[in-house]
């Protein structure tokens, strides 16, 4: 009872999360920090199904506010 544009969405979203499960996060200084590699598949993957700046993404999965 879902229309197809919706079940995209869906499956897009879906998607995206398990991609984001599956990011490489590196720890730096004794794990008072992280980075998240530029180059990570899966990092570009999440941002394209969601249409969400790369740059921004990988500073914000990295930093609190």
């Amino acid at each position: 009872g879902v229309k197809e544009s919706h079940q995209t969405t869906i499956f897009r979203i879906i998607a995206a999360i398990l991609h984001l499960g599956n990011l490489e996060i590196q720890a730096e200084r004794d794990g008072d920090a992280c980075s998240v590699s530029s180059k990570d598949e899966h990092l570009n993957n999440f941002c394209g199904l969601l249409g969400v700046e790369h740059s921004q993404m990988q500073h914000w999965l990295c930093h609190r506010k």
